[in-house]
């Protein structure tokens, strides 16, 4: 099995890396530290399995497993994260991930997610599977505001979150600046926040932007 590893702290991502290369049947092709690192990697080294965090610079791991899906629906997406909501589980698997596994798990766990999505299977941890049963039976399984946003709307609220001027995301994007202010406005207004404060905050609480 060919395996791409997402992480952008070092540390965990060469740890990850480690364990998998010494799986007889496991190999660790490259890695990646940002979600549009991701996206470029999984298009250039066609891996079977991608582990993806969900807190990454530039493109979340929500955002990057939808490209990678949508354009390589071979490839298989393993989500590793210390996020665990049900609001992050339910977008990660509408994004198209194929297993959710809590970072907080052995690595043995992380081995055999990816064996079970390789062969065409799911695989959840069990906290992921209480949760899930949880929302299900609570009704929380409706869209996320989330959801309504944009492809562009989303990298607008990722560059702001990210600490970037007007002036900057126009000139990254390619918009004018009041363009840039325009989608912002929007994004407020459907995700129902008043200020950029609240905005960073609810972007970070559903892994939109890095911590």
């Amino acid at each position: 099995m060919r395996i791409v590893v997402v992480d952008d702290h070092g540390i965990v991502r060469d740890g990850i890396a480690l364990l998998l290369d010494r799986q007889e049947d496991m190999e660790v092709v490259g890695t990646a530290t940002t979600g549009k690192e991701a996206v470029a990697a999984a298009a250039r080294l066609k891996p079977d399995v991608v582990v993806m965090d969900l807190m990454l610079p530039e493109l979340s791991g929500i955002d990057a497993t939808q490209r990678i899906v949508s354009s390589l629906p071979q490839i298989h997406v393993v989500i590793l994260s210390v996020c665990h909501t049900s609001e992050h589980v339910f977008r990660a698997l509408r994004a198209g991930a194929h297993g959710y596994v809590v970072k907080e798990a052995a690595g043995v766990e992380l081995v055999r997610a990816i064996t079970a999505v390789f062969s065409g299977e799911r695989y959840l941890s069990p906290p992921i599977t209480k949760l899930l049963i949880r929302g299900l039976l609570d009704n929380h399984c409706g869209p996320s505001p989330l959801e309504r946003l944009s492809g562009r709307e989303r990298e607008v609220l990722h560059l702001t979150v990210a600490g970037s001027s007007s002036a900057e995301i126009a000139e990254q994007l390619f918009l004018s600046r009041h363009t840039v202010d325009t989608y912002r406005s929007r994004v407020m207004e459907k995700l129902g926040v008043a200020d950029l404060t609240t905005l960073i905050r609810f972007a970070v609480e559903h892994a939109i932007a890095p911590t």
